[in-house]
């Protein structure tokens, strides 16, 4: 991808409730656009994260959204590459006392074997595991789509990587929509089926913005981004992402 912010910039109002007046193809790749943005944002992608909150891509994408996503600490200008390059850090890359791992299987709450770890989020035999069964089962999402994500770190249930999934399917939708013939149609309903299935894999969102509006109580803009993520990839579910 090339930058996600300004890719971000040119998203279609994401208000549209596929009303049967706009192309499908146009909404897909609109959607692609903003988990484009989402990935960029939760991989650290700092310079494409200030571009986005200095000229309002953020606040305006949470404006269109059909429900309360919280703006104001998206509205922001004051934050540089440098100083969201160390709060993204404190949050989701050094242990510490604010640190929330950015990757389903230390939410879950059953792991796939016990294990010891100080890790603050693991109590042995209920948290915190690194490559447990979510990582496994994103992976082999990943290989049946022939997908390899460049983002999260090798991690493959990492919030990047399952967003930069998502931002792929969305454009190989958009891709077969404009290729009027039974083969791009089954695509279609393959590469949406995918979708659903990835969109259910983030139901640890909820606790992961939760988390993360706990750690990050001072400044504010990466909870926010949290709560965008969370509300948005929900809304998608509901009206945005089209039944296979």
């Amino acid at each position: 991808m090339g930058n996600e912010a300004t890719d971000g910039r040119e998203t279609a109002d994401t208000r549209d409730q596929r009303d049967g007046t706009t192309d499908d193809g146009a909404v897909a790749s609109a959607r692609a656009d903003v988990y484009g943005l989402l990935a960029a944002t939760f991989d650290g992608d700092v310079e494409s994260l200030e571009s986005a909150l200095a000229d309002g891509t953020f606040a305006r994408l949470a404006d269109e959204l059909p429900v309360d996503a919280r703006t104001e600490a998206l509205d922001r200008t004051d934050l540089d590459a440098r100083a969201l390059r160390v709060g993204y850090d404190n949050l989701f890359v050094v242990p510490g006392p604010r640190y929330v791992p950015p990757f389903a299987s230390a939410h879950r709450d059953a792991p796939s074997e016990s294990f010891d770890s100080d890790s603050p989020y693991h109590g042995t035999g209920n948290a915190g595991e690194l490559l447990g069964d979510p990582a496994a089962a994103a992976a082999h999402a990943h290989a049946a789509a022939g997908f390899e994500p460049t983002r999260g770190d090798g991690l493959p249930d990492h919030l990047a990587a399952s967003f930069e999934f998502m931002r792929a399917l969305c454009e190989r939708e958009a891709t077969a929509l404009r290729e009027p013939d039974a083969e791009a149609a089954d695509e279609v309903a393959v590469y949406r089926e995918l979708q659903a299935e990835t969109v259910a894999r983030l139901d640890w969102l909820d606790e992961f913005h939760e988390a993360v509006e706990r750690a990050d109580s001072v400044e504010g803009t990466f909870a926010a981004l949290a709560r965008f993520a969370r509300t948005f990839v929900a809304w998608d579910a509901r009206a945005g992402m089209p039944t296979a």
